[in-house]
């Protein structure tokens, strides 16, 4: 304990700078916060299903409630059940061992649902495509509102990709 208090001392308390104002993120959370209002009434109910990613999209995803993104300030949570779902959020490409779990999960879904596909195995298949273990896209085993690409995509994407699929089925 003695040696930590003193190479503390010695060093200092090492913290990154807080990130600056980003005009860019402050625009798509209002915009984002208004489609909600108007579509759901306050409040999206999110149900993400891991379809076999290797955990870099959830990484991403985890990071949209952090107070820097705020997802819950804007009225964004995540259900356990997709009965009190609006959005279906899948990750990964689609294993086979997931397919039948995924097609009854966009079953329960109530109508009408969104379902965004996350990442470059989610929109394509990614590096694992399709094979004996794999189905692929999630478009080959559900209907896919919006793809949001990227190995991980950021947060910010995550963001935009939600206010696209919201602002599709306003309009």
């Amino acid at each position: 304990m003695y040696k930590i208090i003193r190479q503390i001392l010695q060093s200092g308390i090492k913290t990154e700078t807080p990130p600056g104002i980003d005009d860019a993120l402050r625009c798509t959370a209002q915009r984002l916060e208004n489609a909600i209002l108007e579509r759901f009434g306050g409040a999206l109910a999110i149900r993400h299903v891991d379809a076999g990613s290797c955990n870099g999209c959830e990484l991403e995803i985890h990071a949209l409630s952090n107070p820097y993104y705020n997802l819950e300030g804007l009225g964004i949570h995540f259900v356990a059940s997709p009965r009190h779902a609006d959005m279906l959020l899948v990750t990964g490409p689609v294993s086979r061992h997931m397919e039948t779990a995924l097609q009854r999960t966009y079953e329960a879904i109530p109508e009408p649902k969104l379902v965004v596909a996350v990442g470059d195995c989610g929109c394509s298949g990614g590096l694992f495509g399709e094979s004996y273990a794999s189905r692929g896209r999630v478009a080959s085993v559900i209907p896919v509102d919006v793809a949001v690409p990227g190995c991980p995509p950021p947060p910010f994407a995550l963001m935009q990709g939600i206010l696209t699929g919201i602002s599709s089925r306003m309009g």
